[in-house]
């Protein structure tokens, strides 16, 4: 099937765009029309980001080449674009020359939002929103099918925990799975890889705050960071570990279908559900808070370090739990 002339990458309204959805649809789009060309031809890209040029610097871009080479615009932050450079992107994207590709980034939002739906009547729209919590789960799951596998969704969990949220490292750490982790891959595997030690993790080191072992808790996140888990990672499974708290500490009865609308697996449904049981409605409230403002401080947002911060949450959301 032919590439599609013009594309939108598009983000949500209030939550913008993920830069490494939208990077990735940038070179999945140019790489199938590398494809499309004789031998080792590559297309001509130009990239601009249309909030720092001129309209007539959209029209040199887009305008016919001489020698009727296939080019690509790609064109940044659109949602940032001035009323004119919008119009004249418009107007390019309606008469586009053969063998051009006009591919457009917009958050969603922005100054122009509401010409979005002029463009998606002409454009390929692929959506680059940041994933929903609870959409996680699937998109890594779908990561591996990519590559032929279809792990347990523990594996699926383990690596969550392990990583953290962010996607680009979550995709680089499947591939590596995949080219190096011989045969079957299991928690194990992922917790070999990625924890250095399988008794301390994200995953592990939250199971202990949300129980309120205080101690193990915090030998464990100081055994993490000894072995150079992120900060980032092990606020990600905490913050995890607290959301699912948070769902299940009022309900008295779960069941597999509860899982599919809460995007667990059932056995970490379960899992859960056992360690919400301690909880209380003013407790889950503080540990929101607190896992709010640690992803606030690993991200280098607040005072002290990342270290100490994860620390103090992980002490305080198991002292909570009590």
């Amino acid at each position: 099937m032919p590439v599609a002339p013009v594309h939108l990458i598009l983000g949500d309204e209030k939550k913008g765009i993920d830069t490494f959805l939208a990077e990735r649809t940038r070179r999945s789009i140019l790489a199938a029309i590398n494809d499309e060309l004789p031998g080792d031809t590559t297309v001509e890209t130009t990239t601009l980001r249309s909030s720092e040029i001129t309209a007539s610097e959209i029209l040199e871009a887009t305008s016919p080449s001489l020698f009727a080479e296939d080019r690509a615009i790609v064109v940044l932050t659109v949602d940032q674009a001035s009323k004119e450079n919008t119009d004249m992107l418009l107007d390019a994207a309606l008469h586009l020359s053969p063998g051009m590709t006009l591919i457009m980034e917009h958050s969603g939002g922005g100054r122009n939002k509401s010409m979005v739906a002029k463009f998606r009547k002409i454009a390929q729209v692929h959506e680059a929103a940041p994933l929903k919590p609870g959409d996680r789960t699937g998109w890594v799951m779908n990561e591996f099918r990519s590559y032929g596998l279809r792990p347990t969704p523990d594996v699926i969990q383990a690596l969550l925990e392990s990583v953290g949220s962010d996607l680009r490292e979550l995709a680089a750490a499947v591939s590596q799975l995949v080219a190096d982790a011989p045969g079957e891959i299991t928690v194990a595997t992922v917790r070999a890889y990625y924890t250095g030690v399988a008794e301390v993790s994200g995953f592990d080191i939250a199971d202990l705050a949300v129980a309120g072992k205080t101690g193990q808790a915090l030998a464990s996140t100081r055994r993490a960071l000894q072995l150079g888990i992120s900060p980032v990672a092990l606020a990600a499974a905490l913050a995890n570990k607290v959301s699912g708290i948070a769902r299940l500490y009022s309900t008295r009865r779960v069941d597999r279908s509860l899982a599919g609308t809460l995007g667990m697996a059932p056995w970490l449904l379960e899992k859960t559900h056992r360690s919400a049981r301690m909880w209380s409605g003013e407790s889950v409230s503080k540990a929101v808070v607190i896992v709010a403002e640690l992803d606030a401080a690993v991200k280098g947002q607040g005072g002290g370090t990342p270290e100490f911060a994860i620390e103090d949450a992980v002490r305080r959301i198991s002292e909570l739990a009590r």
